[in-house]
């Protein structure tokens, strides 16, 4: 094994396919390092604290996508947060040394606030405050070399080395090592809409979505709005269904681009072969969720194993945390 790489996601309920980049990423991670995915449910507490009914509903959502997609529960060590106690002593103990200032300077802290704000939500709580520390402790609890982020985490990461540094730095220890980040080139993909996908747009492809359900999304997507007639010359750069097109099905995607320029497709034939392509792409896992849907108990089971499998790990790097403040 090359290292450890832990990641995570909030469990925000089934997984739309603007995720799937990310957690073939994981995938292919998991044959080479030793790997900790974590499903983040006390930082779904930091925003949604006072909404908290869907929570054990999203977590096993999430689980049987990630199960879905190829994540392998015999290869990594997939749990659930709040099942690993662990998490919640180191985020304690290394809250003793971090001081308010790094937490406060986080790019996403005033920026966040500001946003629930206008929608009449306060989230300036201590919880939320100290996310990005409990972050950091999610990460060194299992000592991880390698981190995958989007640039927009860099911030925090670099927090996360800040903490290991002056945690070692206090105790004259070298016990928490400085991650790095692992940045890997994740396409982003429009609503069908043009507009950001999110479910609070109503505007996303889901993981689940059934052949007649993407055949629907796809006939709503937006295309050049200049195109009036099928033979009028097309202008794919401008085209949500294109982009589409590059991304789910590029061994076509320049035969199309060219034959839409030249106006010989319409951007009905074109959606309906999107919409083949996409089905093709979602029907392994979709299928593959449905057989793990139906045997409940087992995958309950496999988180229970993943956390059983994740405190080994953490329960020994709190262990010696502990003896480096000799407490």
């Amino acid at each position: 094994m090359k290292g450890t790489v832990m990641s995570g996601m909030r469990p925000s309920g089934r997984l739309h396919i603007g995720h799937l980049s990310v957690l073939q990423n994981w995938v292919n991670l998991q044959k080479e390092y030793r790997c900790f995915f974590m499903i983040a449910d006390w930082h779904a507490l930091t925003t949604a604290f006072d909404e908290t009914g869907a929570i054990k509903e999203n977590i096993q959502d999430m689980f049987l996508d990630w199960l879905s997609v190829g994540l392998d529960p015999e290869r990594s060590a997939v749990f659930v947060q709040s099942h690993v106690k662990e998490h919640a002593e180191l985020h304690l103990l290394l809250s003793m040394t971090t001081p308010v200032s790094w937490l406060e300077r986080c790019p996403t802290y005033k920026e966040q606030i500001s946003e629930m704000g206008k929608e009449g939500k306060d989230i300036s709580t201590y919880g939320f405050l100290g996310y990005p520390l409990l972050q950091a402790a999610d990460i060194l609890i299992y000592k991880a070399d390698m981190v995958p982020v989007g640039k927009d985490q860099l911030p925090h990461l670099e927090l996360c080395r800040e903490v290991a540094r002056r945690f070692n730095y206090l105790y004259n220890v070298k016990l928490l090592p400085e991650p790095q980040a692992l940045l890997a080139s994740v396409p982003v993909v429009p609503g069908i809409d043009g507009r950001k996908m999110s479910k609070s747009y109503n505007n996303y492809i889901a993981l689940t979505d059934s052949t007649k359900d993407i055949q629907k999304k796809t006939r709503m997507m937006i295309t050049d709005p200049a195109r009036i007639r099928k033979d009028d010359p097309g202008h794919p750069e401008v085209c949500t269904v294109f982009v589409y097109q590059r991304l789910f099905n590029p061994e076509e995607a320049p035969e199309i681009e060219e034959q839409c320029r030249q106006g010989r497709i319409g951007c009905v034939a074109c959606k309906a072969r999107l919409a083949q392509r996409l089905d093709e792409v979602l029907a392994p896992s979709r299928d593959r969720r449905e057989e793990l849907a139906a045997r409940p108990g087992v995958v309950q089971d496999m988180l229970w194993a993943g956390a059983a499998r994740a405190r080994e790990t953490a329960a020994r790097t709190v262990a010696e945390v502990r003896e480096a403040m000799q407490i």
